[in-house]
């Protein structure tokens, strides 16, 4: 999986904001799966239709973290939730 790639949300997983956290819940499997602000801050992004890339770029600007560690996180996160049936890649 590369940074140039847009992500999708199936239609039968739903997002709810908790806080500044968000819950995921995949309706098909009865799947939920948590996110941090961070996390859910990508998700947002990803439900605009951003590539990965447009979403470090974003998350860079918001946050104080390093380049290569914020593409390792974003690959890593969408790697989970894409084992888990919540997204997929494109």
């Amino acid at each position: 999986m590369n940074l140039s790639k847009t992500v999708s949300i199936p239609a039968d997983v739903m997002a709810r904001s908790v806080g500044d956290e968000a819950v995921l819940l995949d309706l098909a499997s009865g799947t939920y799966f948590g996110l941090d602000p961070v996390g859910a801050r990508i998700w947002a992004l990803m439900s605009e239709g951003k590539s990965l890339l447009a979403i470090c770029d974003v998350i860079q600007g918001e946050y104080d973290v390093r380049r290569d560690a914020l593409e390792a996180d974003v690959l890593r996160l969408i790697g989970e939730l894409r084992a888990k049936g919540l997204v997929r890649v494109g």
